[in-house]
């Protein structure tokens, strides 16, 4: 099966997510001072984080997707299983803005962050197989230590939700500046594939 409908429909569902994610922000009717928008803080903070993380989300999936060629039915659902994981960060986003950063929803957004990233795992692991392990994603993603890094956090972040969740909180947004430079393996595979006679 060509890649093109996957490709379309993921950026589909990530619009709609995002969409979802910037409607739950609430305007404060009937007060016009900057100072009335102080107690929306964590909401927006919020927001703002989980943009970044569905953004580099997209961002991954554009890069990997440009050195595939192919797909099959187990890489459809493998997609799917990402998307589902990633349309349930605008609910845990509001969950945690809304409550001010309280322990349970803190580790909720985190289980839901590890859920995000074993899905892409798994996601590239299926396109990997499926292209060889001489394909340019292979050689791209290698051992992938950024992945398992950011995966190793969520899950050390989740209990520490109980202990402080300013730890958890500093974990997430470690994790979100490793990714929030693009990731430059695909695009030197490309370029290292182009100057081959």
């Amino acid at each position: 099966m060509k890649k093109g409908r996957i490709e379309a429909f993921s950026d589909g569902v990530i619009a709609i997510i995002i969409t979802i994610m910037v409607l739950e922000l609430k305007v404060p009717h009937d007060k016009s001072s900057l100072k009335d928008l102080t107690p929306l803080w964590p909401v927006f903070s919020s927001y703002i984080l989980s943009f970044i993380y569905v953004g580099i989300y997209w961002n991954n999936h554009h890069h990997m997707f440009m050195v595939v060629n192919k797909v099959n039915g187990a890489i459809l659902w493998a997609n799917l299983h990402l998307l589902f994981w990633l349309s349930m960060i605008p609910f845990t986003t509001s969950w945690m803005g809304e409550n001010h950063f309280a322990p349970a929803p803190i580790a909720l957004y985190g289980f839901v962050l590890l859920m995000n990233g074993i899905a892409y795992s798994i996601l590239a692991s299926l396109l990997v197989k499926h292209h060889g392990q001489d394909s340019l994603l292979a050689r791209a993603l290698g051992n992938d230590f950024k992945g398992k890094l950011s995966v190793a956090c969520y899950i050390i972040s989740i209990p520490c939700a109980f202990v402080n969740v300013w730890i958890s909180g500093a974990l997430y947004v470690l994790v979100a500046m490793m990714w929030l430079i693009p990731d430059k393996r695909i695009e030197k595979v490309i370029h290292e594939d182009s100057l081959k006679p």
